[in-house]
C-alpha cells in the first residue's frame, strides 16, 4: 500500500468520524479552482458522496482559468456544486472605501467567502471543511476568520508539497496541479511571490525546524538559507495567534481554555 493510498484512506475515515460524531451528515467546501480545495473536495466526495456541496465564490478579480479549472474538477468527479459570487459585496465595500490596498481587499474577499460558506452550511445543515495546508498554517499565510476558518480540516498536517503529491494520487485535474499556487485574490497574485520562496524551499526548511525540531544552527548546517529560515521562524511565532482560539482572561475557577477543557467529542 503506497504512502498516499494510506493517507487517503485515513483522511476519508477522519472526515467520516469527525463530521458524523456531531450528528451532522453533510459538508460544504469552498471550491476555488486551486489545489488545496480540489484535494479536499475529492477526499470529501469519497467520504460523503452527494452529501458534499462544493461552493464556487468568484469575485470580479477571479481569473477565468480558476473558474474553468473548478468547473473541470466538478465535471471530472461529478461534484455537486453551486456558484455564489461575492462580487456585489466586494464592489459595494470598495465603493465605500476607495483607499483599499490589495492586502485589505484580499482579506475582505476571504472573509466574505467564508461568511457566504457558513451561511450556506446553516441552510444545508452541513459542516464547513477547511482547505488550509500545513505550510500556510505554520507561516500564518491566510486570513483569520477567512480562509483559515472551518469546522474540520483534513489537510492541515500536510505541507503544500505533499498536497501536490496527494493530488496526483487522487487524479486531480492536471491543469490545477501544474498552475502556480495563488489565492486568486487580485490580478496576478502569486503565493510564492508573496512569500519570496518556493513551497519546495519553505517546506524543506520547515520539516527540519518544525517536524524534526532541529535548532536554527543545525538547520543552517544542512544547507538551508539563513535569511529564509529567519523569515520562517519569525512568521511561525508572529502568527501563532492565528492557530489558536482567542485567549480568554481568567477571572473564575473554571475558565474556558484554561481549566475547563473537554475533548472535542465529549458526550453526556
Amino acid at each position: 500500500m503506497s504512502k498516499y493510498s494510506q493517507i487517503t484512506d485515513y483522511l476519508v475515515r477522519f472526515l467520516e468520524n469527525e463530521v458524523k460524531k456531531t450528528g451532522i451528515q453533510k459538508v460544504v467546501v469552498g471550491l476555488s479552482g486551486g489545489l488545496d480545495s480540489a484535494v479536499v473536495a475529492v477526499l470529501a466526495q469519497k467520504a460523503f458522496g452527494d452529501d458534499l456541496l462544493c461552493v464556487k465564490m468568484p469575485s470580479q478579480y477571479s481569473s477565468q482559468s480558476s473558474l474553468d479549472d473548478a468547473d473541470a474538477l466538478c465535471n471530472d468527479f461529478g461534484l455537486r456544486n453551486i456558484t455564489c459570487s461575492i462580487a456585489p459585496m466586494l464592489e459595494a465595500y470598495e465603493a465605500m472605501h476607495p483607499e483599499l490596498d490589495n492586502l485589505r481587499k484580499g482579506n475582505f474577499s476571504a472573509r466574505m467567502r467564508m461568511a457566504t460558506l457558513f451561511d450556506i452550511s446553516a441552510r444545508e445543515n452541513a459542516l464547513v471543511l477547511g482547505t488550509s495546508n500545513k505550510s500556510e498554517l505554520m507561516l500564518g499565510y491566510g486570513t483569520l476568520y477567512g480562509d483559515l476558518a472551518s469546522a474540520v480540516n483534513p489537510i492541515g498536517d500536510l505541507y503544500k508539497s505533499e498536497v501536490f503529491e496527494l493530488a496526483r494520487y487522487l487524479g486531480v485535474t492536471e491543469a490545477i496541479i501544474k498552475k502556480p499556487p495563488s489565492a486568486d485574490l487580485w490580478s496576478g497574485q502569486s503565493d510564492e511571490a508573496d512569500l519570496g520562496y518556493t513551497y519546495a524551499q519553505l517546506d524543506g526548511a520547515m520539516k527540519l525546524y518544525v517536524d524534526e525540531r532541529l535548532s536554527r544552527k543545525d538547520v543552517i548546517a544542512k544547507g538551508v538559507d539563513a535569511k529564509m529560515l529567519d523569515m520562517i521562524i519569525q512568521r511561525i511565532f508572529r502568527n501563532h495567534f492565528k492557530r489558536k482560539m482567542p485567549v480568554i482572561a481568567k477571572l473564575t475557577s473554571r475558565t474556558l481554555g484554561h481549566d475547563f477543557n473537554y475533548p472535542r467529542d465529549i458526550t453526556l
